[in-house]
């Protein structure tokens, strides 16, 4: 008799169907019945095989014996009409009867797997009956529960198959037990055959649509609500942290807007940066400018620091110094301050300025580029460190455009006005007393960079000169009125009337003129606060006895080595005796009306002695330092260097090196040129350093500088007050 894993020599088709699973067993009783009039138990049956020396199944792997050529694995088989056809007891033949039966487990899986599969369950019944009564119950629930898991999904699969026009051999119970079936993932599959999508991965798919139907909804909400984001692709000094969060909109409802209002500066909802705004719309305006985003109530009890009155005090200017700082580079855009907006573009491109950087970005992606940039570049807490520092006012520049564009520019209009209000906000909550420098006027003032358009003067300058001056004036009608709202009184000591107007190019007389006219319109409109002229280069000397009929004005003078190729080049030693003798008493002497103009700040300063920074005198130019700095300009122009004489090579090197690299003598030297400077501008009304924060260079950011230990932690704290002599530095290489 052929063992269990002996072949049927005959062909598939000819060969009757093999009995398998509860067929095999039902036979096997039959048998029993017949050779033994005792009923045997289920063990009994088992004892009896092995008496027998049958084999169970760790043996079925031994060789098959030769029986001529060898076959093709079942698996590749295709399956004959014979071996598909239905369970039939009386089909199979004595051999086929007495086919060894497969071991304990086996059975016990392909029991399970026909309990599935069956379709007569009422002859089930009756060909189980006897075997059921032998076995005992808690034994057969055992065997359902092991084998149902394994021999699940393939009972599925098979019934699938069965409708198909070719169909693969199902996998039974012996070949889950020899290894022949596997898993992949979600997949169920023999190893010849196609994957199929199982029950896990069809769970997955759900989860991803059900994650996807409710996140794309809530981030279509959010956009809209953050105003899309901020811009991309040209730089900026704009941190890389999440989206504010705006959460003062979940109470407003879109629908409030107005439709002539919605996608413009009134609508909130474009805003990408909502926080500490008034969100609630309205279309009121002061002097032809919103106050879309202002708080109804303001507070001007605080107080900056111990040493100096609360906001609704008075300060008492001439004798108490002034000790501020500028947040420049913020809302008028300057390359050195921020120069990533400027990196990515060619030389050949001519982005050099916030007017060319805006017409290459085009409207929509300048709006959303800059408004990022002045949500992120100054945010509350810099005023709140600003306050800690020992600062007590702040100097805030901004450009005209914040009020209003005209056609030819493609400067990004009003939205920094919103940011300049909330700036005022912040410096009223810490008891920071406010100068409004106008730093950018139409045509340009100055023909500078930070004025927002570089190379020629427009400004009481060439053919639209006299309409750039007249819309200046306009500007500040609207300026002034909306300054003159009693909420502004004592947060605002100091009204700018133009940052450095160039007036050794342009007409003193026409500059002069203009401010006159600008000063009564500020007068006219009910602000009484000071008012600030720059000096305009000329010298503090020159300006005495000019603009004497106009009251409460404050000259503003800006001190620099850097930019002077004469002075830039002094040594270590002499830098700080100049500031010490030489600003000192250019400050003693016009702060006196007698022998100056009166009223004097500086209100601009560093503590840098090289003008090495990376586009500090434009972008893409060199250094006086390095003498890389040909301007065209024979009075300009630097091409040899001017570090200090017999000083060894003009490296910018170790001046652009990070603080901490820093030697310790050139730190105590950089301290001490800073708190001379601070002495001598005490000598008149006080000081604005410039500036707070950039996004790289130390000698040019208070905020950096004192982090550094190069600058002191309060502003009234110094060591160095030019009553002493000054030392040589011998141990600090000049051209360090």
């Amino acid at each position: 008799m052929a063992g269990p894993h002996d072949r049927d020599a005959r062909p598939d088709h000819e060969r009757p169907r093999r009995p398998h699973g509860r067929e095999r067993r039902d036979q096997r009783q039959r048998r029993s019945a017949q050779n033994t009039p005792e009923k045997k138990s289920y063990a009994n049956a088992r004892d009896e095989r092995q008496e027998r020396a049958v084999p169970e199944q760790g043996e079925r792997r031994r060789e098959r014996p030769s029986r001529g050529p060898p076959e093709r694995s079942p698996r590749h088989k295709p399956r004959s009409p014979e071996r598909r056809r239905r369970y039939d007891p009386t089909s199979f033949t004595s051999s086929e009867r007495d086919s060894k039966p497969l071991s304990f487990d086996s059975l016990a899986k392909l029991d399970a797997y026909n309990e599935k599969t069956s379709h007569h369950p009422q002859e089930k019944e009756q060909l189980l009956a006897p075997r059921e009564k032998d076995r005992g119950c808690q034994r057969r629930q055992k065997e359902k529960v092991t084998s149902g898991r394994v021999l699940k999904d393939k009972t599925k699969h098979r019934r699938k198959s069965e409708h198909r026009r070719e169909k693969r051999r199902v996998v039974s119970g012996p070949l889950a037990e020899e290894g022949r079936v596997k898993k992949r993932g979600g997949y169920i599959a023999e190893e010849s055959g196609k994957k199929r999508f199982g029950r896990k991965c069809w769970i997955s798919v759900l989860v991803v649509v059900l994650l996807l139907v409710i996140l794309i909804p809530v981030g279509i909400y959010a956009s809209k609500k953050n105003g899309g984001g901020g811009g991309g692709g040209a730089g900026g000094s704009s941190d890389d942290g999440p989206a504010p969060a705006n959460v003062n909109l979940d109470g407003i409802n879109e629908n409030d807007i107005p439709a002539e209002a919605k996608n413009t500066y009134l609508d909130p909802f474009t805003w990408y940066d909502t926080t500490d705004f008034n969100v609630t719309y309205t279309k009121e305006t002061v002097g032809g400018l919103p106050v879309m985003g202002l708080n109804s109530a303001w507070d001007d009890g605080a107080q900056a620091n111990e040493n100096v009155p609360a906001l609704d005090k008075k300060w008492a200017y001439g004798t108490m110094p002034i000790r501020g700082v500028n947040v420049g580079g913020w809302l008028s855009i300057e390359p050195f301050i921020t120069p990533s907006f400027f990196k990515s573009y060619k030389s050949n491109q001519g982005i050099i300025d916030e007017y060319t950087l805006t017409k290459e970005l085009g409207p929509q992606k300048a709006a959303k580029t800059l408004e990022k940039h002045y949500a992120t570049f100054v945010k509350e807490d810099d005023f709140k460190q600003i306050q800690a520092a020992g600062f007590d006012h702040v100097r805030i520049p901004y450009s005209y455009w914040a009020v209003t564009t005209y056609p030819e520019d493609p400067y990004v209009p009003k939205i920094s006005w919103r940011y300049l209000l909330r700036a005022i906000e912040y410096c009223r909550k810490y008891g920071l007393r406010v100068n409004l420098d106008l730093h950018g006027l139409p045509g340009s003032q100055n023909g500078w960079n930070h004025s927002g358009r570089q190379g020629a003067i427009g400004w009481l300058n060439g053919t639209d000169g006299d309409l750039n001056a007249q819309r200046s004036l306009d500007i500040h009608t609207q300026l002034s009125t909306f300054f003159a709202q009693p909420r502004y009184k004592n947060v605002i000591a100091i009204y700018g009337l133009a940052n450095e107007p160039k007036m050794i190019a342009l007409p003193t007389s026409d500059v002069l003129d203009w401010e006159t006219k600008a000063a009564a319109i500020v007068r006219k409109s009910g602000m009484q606060q000071y008012l600030v002229v720059g000096d305009g280069f000329l010298g503090l000397s020159k300006w005495k006895g000019q603009l004497s009929g106009v009251q409460n004005v404050i000259l503003d003078v800006h001190q620099y080595t850097i930019f002077n190729k004469n002075q830039i080049n002094y040594p270590h030693q002499k830098k700080i005796q100049y500031a010490c003798q030489g600003w000192t008493d250019q400050m003693k002497q016009s702060v006196s009306v007698a022998t100056g103009f009166g009223p004097t700040i500086c209100g601009e300063w560093s503590q840098a002695d090289t003008d090495c920074t990376l586009y500090l005198n434009n972008v893409h130019t060199g250094t006086r330092w390095e003498g890389t700095l040909p301007t065209g300009d024979p009075t300009t122009s630097v091409t040899t260097p001017h570090c200090p004489p017999d000083s060894g090579t003009c490296s910018c090197d170790k001046a652009n090196a990070d603080p901490g690299s820093y030697s310790d003598d050139y730190k105590q030297w950089l301290m001490m040129y800073a708190e001379a400077q601070i002495a001598s501008f005490e000598a008149g009304w006080g000081w604005f350093y410039w500036t707070w924060v950039t996004e790289s260079a130390t000698q040019w950011s208070w905020k950096a500088g004192m982090n550094a230990g190069i600058l002191p932690k309060k502003t009234w704290q110094r060591d160095f007050n030019c009553t002493t002599n000054v030392p040589g530095f011998k141990n600090l290489p000049e051209n360090y």
